[in-house]
């Protein structure tokens, strides 16, 4: 009798003993999941830098990577704050204005992992319907930076409205213009006002995420455009001690891959081009 009463109680027991085992293997497994959970922070511009990262976030998380995203405005910090290891690397650039963010913060920091796309630069104008109507000492607004300045006296060169040294100097700047026919005077201020002040000139070029997020249409509102040839294709950067991160490769193959190319043709339609 003792014998079956014990025997009553063991199997009484025994569902919250099989419970105690599944919640300490459940712990286990939670605390592996996280310890294999690897955590990157990158620095986006918000259109499109920072949708494309938003795209990608659970796909990585499938594979581990913990992808973090912080927003910027401006084209300065996000370099600075990965430099002073704030953040793991950046992904709003092209290989010109990384080159001269180097030169002006005297350091090489900074390593290119991957090409993902193109934002074709264009012109845009409220006043003018056509190039053509542009008149005689039409006020043309341009970025500030070198980079993006000479991008801008490039496309206008290639326009025919205006004459460089060198028409394939990425880095020209006002002093290399030799021809100005029709007299234009050129405002540089910093890319991220251009569309707020496309009102108070005759023409403006603008970088296309800043384009987008004021709801222009690089294809459809724009004057005219680069073709896809250009080669300010946008980046994603790491820093030199942390570029062969497992992390930063997975970032990079998804970046480039088949999924990741059909967002950016589906979404952005002509305005952002894949670049891989």
């Amino acid at each position: 009798m003792s014998f079956n009463l014990n025997r009553r109680r063991s199997l009484a027991a025994l569902p919250a003993l099989m419970a105690g085992i599944a919640f300490v293997c459940t712990s286990h497994l939670s605390v592996a999941h996280a310890q294999a959970t690897d955590t990157l922070t990158i620095a986006a511009s918000p259109v499109p830098h920072a949708e494309i990262l938003e795209f990608v976030k659970p796909i990585l998380a499938k594979q581990g990577v913990d992808l973090k995203i912080k927003v910027f405005t401006d084209y300065i910090q996000p370099g600075v704050q990965v430099n002073e290891k704030h953040l793991d690397g950046n992904y709003y650039l092209h290989q010109p204005f990384l080159n001269e963010f180097k030169k002006s913060h005297k350091n090489d920091l900074q390593v290119v992992i991957a090409k993902v796309h193109v934002e074709p630069f264009a012109a845009y104008s409220t006043k003018y319907k056509k190039l053509s109507d542009l008149p005689n000492g039409a006020t043309i607004a341009i970025p500030n930076d070198p980079s993006n300045s000479g991008r801008s006296l490039l496309l206008l060169a290639k326009q025919g409205l205006l004459k460089l040294k060198d028409p394939n100097n990425i880095s020209a700047t006002k002093r290399d213009i030799i021809e100005n026919p029709k007299n234009f005077k050129f405002k540089e201020l910093e890319a991220a006002t251009l569309p707020r002040i496309l009102g108070q000139v005759d023409l403006a070029l603008i970088n296309t995420n800043y384009a987008i997020e004021a709801k222009l249409n690089p294809v459809k509102d724009s004057l005219f455009i680069e073709d896809a040839n250009s080669p300010y294709a946008n980046l994603l950067v790491a820093r030199d001690d942390n570029k062969d991160r497992p992390a930063f490769k997975k970032l990079a193959a998804v970046l480039n891959s088949a999924e990741v190319k059909k967002f950016i043709q589906e979404r952005y339609r002509g305005a952002v081009v894949p670049a891989f």
